[in-house]
C-alpha cells in the first residue's frame, strides 16, 4: 500500500520496479490518480477529484487493457494501463504520486508499456495528454511519441436534439447476435482505419455494466456504433452519458449518419436518465468536430494526442470518430 502523498521523500534515489498491476494495489492506484490530477489541477481537495467516475477498476478487469503498477522500494507509488484497439493501442491514465515524481518512475512505467505494445504489435499508438505541460509532452517525447492536433472533451446538455429513430442497443439482442453485432463493428472500423477493433471495449462496457452500446441503423446493415458509459462505476462521471467511442461506416453516407449518430447519443443519455452528452473528437477530423460545435458541444477538456509514429492514423479530415485517447 502507498504511504500518504505528505510524507517526506526518501533521502536518495531508491528502487523503482514495475510490475502487472495486483488487485490489492487498487485502492491506493485510485487514490494516486485522484491526487495526482487533483494536484495537476490546482485542486483544493486533490483527492476529491475524480471521485465520481471509475478509470482504474474497470480497467485493470478489461481483457483488452493491460495494467501495470510501479513501487519504490517496495511502495506502491504508481500505475499505468495499455489499451489494445487491434492495429491502435492508447495509454493511461499513467499516474505517479506527486511527492515522489522525480525518481524515474513515470519513465519506469512508460518503458513496460512501450514492451507490451512491442508484444502486441499496433501499427499506431497514441495518448491524449495536456498541451501546456512541457513536462508531459517531453517525458512522452523521449519514447517517441509526437504532438499533433488538439483534442476536445466536450459537454453538451441532454434532450436538445431531435428525437432519433433507427437505432437500438445492445443489450436488447439476444446473445446469439452478439457475435455478428461485434463482426459489423469491426467492420465499420476497419474502415477508417486497418485492423482498428473496439470489440474488447464493448464486451467489457457490457459485461462490466459499465453502460452500452448504441447500434445506428443504416441502408444494408449497421451504419455506426457508440460505445456510451453512464453511472457511477463506469468512466463518465455525474450525471453523463459519456461516449467511449462512436463511429459510422467511411463512405458517401458518413456526414448524414454522424449526423443521426449524435441525435442517438443524446437520446441514449435521456433513455438511461443522464442530463448530459460528453463526447471528445481530434480536431483534426474537422468535420466531425465542427457538427459537435454546431450542436452546442462546449469544450469542459482541451488536450493534444501524441502519436507514434508522426502520423495521423484515423485523425484526419473526412472522418467521423468520437473519441479522446485518455
Amino acid at each position: 500500500m502507498s504511504q500518504s502523498a505528505s510524507s517526506a521523500p526518501p533521502t536518495k534515489r531508491g528502487q523503482v520496479a514495475v510490475a502487472a498491476l495486483r488487485e490489492e494495489d487498487l485502492p491506493a492506484a485510485e487514490r494516486i490518480c485522484r491526487i495526482a490530477f487533483g494536484t495537476f489541477f490546482g485542486a483544493p481537495e486533490p483527492e476529491k477529484v475524480f471521485s465520481d467516475l471509475d478509470c482504474v477498476r474497470s480497467r485493470y478487469r478489461a481483457p483488452h487493457i493491460a495494467a501495470f503498477g510501479a513501487t519504490l522500494d517496495g511502495d506502491f507509488v504508481g500505475s499505468n494501463f495499455a489499451t489494445n484497439w487491434g492495429s491502435v493501442g492508447t495509454f493511461g491514465p499513467l499516474t505517479v504520486r506527486p511527492d515522489r515524481q522525480e525518481y524515474g518512475i513515470g519513465q519506469a512505467l512508460l518503458a513496460r508499456t512501450m514492451a507490451q505494445f512491442d508484444a502486441w504489435a499496433p501499427s499506431h499508438v497514441g495518448l491524449f495528454t495536456f498541451a501546456h505541460s512541457a513536462k508531459h509532452v517531453g517525458l512522452y517525447q523521449k519514447f517517441g511519441f509526437h504532438p499533433r492536433f488538439l483534442t476536445a472533451i466536450m459537454a453538451a446538455p441532454a434532450g436538445q436534439a431531435k428525437a432519433a429513430g433507427g437505432w437500438s442497443r445492445l443489450s436488447e439482442l439476444a446473445a446469439a447476435e452478439h457475435a455478428q453485432t461485434l463482426a459489423a463493428c469491426r467492420e465499420i472500423t476497419e474502415t477508417i482505419y486497418p485492423g482498428l477493433d473496439l470489440s474488447g471495449e464493448i464486451i467489457s462496457a457490457q459485461t462490466q455494466r459499465l453502460g452500452d452500446t448504441l447500434l445506428l441503423e443504416s441502408r444494408g446493415g449497421l451504419g455506426g456504433f457508440a460505445i456510451c458509459h453512464y453511472g457511477p462505476t463506469s468512466e463518465a462521471g455525474a450525471g453523463n452519458c459519456f461516449v467511449k467511442f462512436g463511429a459510422v461506416r467511411c463512405g458517401a453516407s458518413a456526414e448524414p449518419d454522424y449526423l443521426r449518430l449524435l441525435d442517438a447519443c443524446d437520446g441514449m443519455a435521456v433513455a438511461v436518465g443522464m442530463p448530459n452528452v460528453l463526447a471528445g473528437t481530434n480536431m483534426a477530423r474537422e468535420e466531425a468536430y465542427r457538427h459537435l460545435v454546431a450542436r452546442g458541444f462546449r469544450a469542459r477538456i482541451q488536450g493534444v494526442t501524441m502519436h507514434r509514429p508522426n502520423e495521423a492514423g484515423y485523425s484526419r479530415p473526412g472522418v467521423y470518430v468520437l473519441d479522446d485517447w485518455r
